[in-house]
């Protein structure tokens, strides 16, 4: 993947360095990402403020990128989708051990499925049926085992850092606690399952920098009881959980009224974080945070890298943490303090979501393969595999930034804690108006872990991204006050 900018970034930073680029810059038009009868002209808003660095513009992808998305294969998707349709039900309450009908048959089609990727990987992905015994609980009325099914790629120089990406194999009707009529869920959620199987086919033979764990996980519409146990095994392994991804209900572009947006996608993310503490929430009411979250961070680089003619996609992100009345698994990461955003599409036709196969007035209702679009969630998983590929060969989020505030000046001092991956190149600092919702300008400063900015901190926000020897970028890093 392309560097961002050229030319040569200094080695060590200094306040004529941003003195001199700062004359030097000069305000224009912000980049347009080319999609196709998508993209809007650029107005007056989208200029970028004068001041030190250059303006940013997005990471494209490269070669080895480009041949992997061209690889996602809509048959494939159409197939997986369908299997998982023909199981009749796959109510979390269903029969675990029928070889033909219910949720126990559908995951041990996944496992199968995924143990074949696995194959092909040299032993870098392995594949585990994750069970528990869920006692009684909300929608769970006698105790009952809950299976997820994981594909885990392991990092080859940063096995620790890990990125996530999910779908649910359960399904329901209309009457969440009906285990035994037929309940297809096609686009809820055999769609996000086939975008997890998609690229863990894809990248099982294609060494990663991070982890990457595909996980088919259950029991999401009795309460996101599948999603919040691997998010605990992931926390009790020790895993640095750096992104997550849900693709929950992307199977469709048709609106109940026929409305058709083929090449976008939903992207909701969460400004002030569920796990905030009251002290991080007096941080933040203090200096202005609640757009620049980490989960907020990680949608703007699902834009960066995403939004692009390799994906032929728009990445529409929304400032919630997820639609009204509905919530989806990455919720389960975001409670444990990581980064975490849902994918779903961007109109959504109710009458083929939660409801009994039926036709009523003329009108068919219920989840059914034939209202799907799988060239569209071919579409969606080349956005998750953009993000997820340059994720995790792209250098960790920096840690530890801070913004020095002991002291009252009109300058501007960051400092964050150095990477250890061995391809780390240096670091960038971006920053923006207060009132922009994406980052502006970019400054390349080098292999340093402090430095001086001829800018007010009272008046840009500020971030830290790292560089990779080969031009990939990490997602932002706001840095917190201190000293």
């Amino acid at each position: 993947m392309g560097s961002d900018d050229t030319g040569d970034r200094p080695t060590r930073s200094t306040r004529r360095t941003f003195l001199s680029a700062s004359a030097a810059a000069t305000a224009a038009t912000a980049a347009t990402v080319a999609v196709p009868a998508l993209a809007a002209p650029a107005t007056a808003t989208d200029a970028p403020p004068p001041g030190p660095g250059r303006t940013l513009r997005p990471q494209r992808p490269d070669r080895e990128l480009r041949e992997l998305l061209r690889q996602v294969d809509p048959r494939r998707v159409e197939a997986i989708v369908r299997r998982l349709a023909a199981f009749g039900t796959r109510h979390t309450l269903s029969s675990q051990d029928d070889p033909q009908r219910g949720i126990g048959a559908a995951r041990d089609w996944i496992h199968a499925r995924l143990q074949e990727y696995a194959a092909t990987s040299g032993g870098r992905m392995t594949v585990e049926l994750q069970s528990y015994i869920q006692q009684p609980a909300s929608r769970i009325p006698t105790a009952t085992r809950i299976t997820n099914v994981v594909a885990t790629l392991r990092g080859t120089t940063s096995p620790n850092r890990t990125y996530v990406v999910t779908g649910h194999y359960d399904s329901r009707v209309t009457d969440v606690m009906d285990a035994v009529s037929d309940s297809p869920g096609a686009d809820d959620d055999a769609s996000g399952v086939a975008v997890v199987m998609e690229l863990a086919r894809l990248m099982a033979s294609r060494p990663t920098a991070a982890t990457v764990v595909f996980a088919a996980v259950a029991a999401e519409e009795q309460g996101l009881y599948g999603s919040a146990y691997l998010a605990q095994q992931l926390k009790a392994a020790g895993a640095d959980v750096q992104g997550m991804f849900s693709d929950d209900i992307v199977g469709s572009s048709t609106a109940d009224d026929g409305t058709r947006d083929p090449y976008a996608v939903r992207l909701f993310a969460e400004g002030v974080p569920t796990a905030e503490t009251p002290a991080e929430a007096s941080t933040r009411q203090s200096v202005g945070g609640e757009n620049d979250s980490p989960s907020r961070q990680l949608a703007r680089f699902v834009r960066d890298v995403a939004e692009n003619d390799a994906t032929g996609m728009r990445v529409r992100v929304i400032y919630r943490r997820d639609r009204y009345l509905r919530g989806s698994d990455h919720i389960s990461f975001l409670r444990e303090g990581w980064p975490a955003a849902r994918f779903t599409e961007p109109n959504e036709d109710f009458a083929h979501q939660h409801q009994d196969v039926r036709v009523q007035d003329g009108q068919q209702f219920g989840d059914l393969p034939e209202f799907c679009d799988f060239g569209y969630i071919a579409r969606v998983a080349r956005v998750n595999g953009a993000a997820l590929w340059s994720l995790a060969q792209a250098p960790g989020t920096p840690k530890g930034a801070v913004i020095v505030t002991t002291d009252l000046t009109n300058n501007t001092t960051l400092r964050w804690q150095r990477g250890t991956e061995p391809d780390l190149a240096g670091y960038e600092v971006v920053w923006r108006e207060t009132t922009a919702a994406e980052w502006q300008r970019v400054i390349p400063v080098g292999d340093v872990t402090e430095v001086s900015i001829d800018l007010s901190k009272d008046n840009v926000f500020f971030g830290i991204r790292a560089v990779g020897r080969d031009g990939l970028r990490s997602p932002v890093a706001f840095p917190r006050p201190g000293s």
